[in-house]
């Protein structure tokens, strides 16, 4: 089997497994799914999950979320860890929204980019679930562990894996392939014990076993 059709063989098989995967944060809109994102630093989704509903209750939008007192932040968000910088950023990324982009979370790479406590994952999920745009291809921990073992890159760096991938995978899949290929991490290929046996991908894997 040549690379092409690999690649082509696991995307059809990744899509038979998940094919309704999507964003695991809770949100309602682009705003929460902003701030859900930046909490999920260095934190599960189920604990953002946890955390947003009281934090969102209290401050639904930019503008509040912006005038809130810094320690109201913390203790709110303090379950996700690095709660300080975490707090930070809310407070700061809400207040650019509301005095730069009236209120609203711009649909753009360049503009995301200029809030605090975004980089290009978290742009990626944005742009992706909370606009439907494929601006590049979500690389987290999990995306970076498996693109590896089925040796979709051989780069370490988020940057030049998600370069990679926007190579090999069809734009139009840009966005689900993010979200199944974390699913997978999840569910099967995790970092200390993958179940390669009851992975369906272990036919077409050069790291199976």
């Amino acid at each position: 089997m040549d690379e092409k059709t690999r690649i082509l063989e696991i995307v059809k098989t990744l899509k038979k497994s998940y094919p309704a995967a999507e964003c695991s944060l809770k949100h309602k809109n682009p705003f929460q799914l902003l701030i859900s994102t930046i909490l999920s630093a260095q934190c599960t989704d189920e604990r953002v999950n946890m955390v947003t509903p009281a934090l969102f209750k209290k401050y639904p939008r930019p503008k509040e979320m912006g005038s809130a007192p810094l320690m109201d932040l913390e203790i709110l968000i303090r379950s996700t860890g690095f709660y300080h910088s975490k707090a930070l950023a809310l407070k700061e990324t809400s207040n650019a929204l509301a005095g730069n982009f009236g209120g609203k979370v711009p649909a753009d790479m360049t503009s995301l980019l200029t809030l605090r406590g975004v980089a290009r994952k978290t742009a990626n999920v944005v742009l992706g679930s909370g606009f439907a745009i494929a601006s590049g291809v979500v690389v987290d921990t999990h995306v970076k562990r498996v693109a590896f073992r089925l040796g979709l890159t051989r780069e370490t760096e988020p940057g030049k894996i998600e370069k990679d991938l926007m190579g090999i995978i069809k734009k139009r899949d840009w966005i689900w392939f993010a979200h199944a290929v974390i699913r997978h991490g999840r569910i099967l290929c995790n970092a200390r014990k993958p179940m390669c046996e009851k992975c369906p991908l272990k036919d077409l894997c050069p790291k199976k076993g």
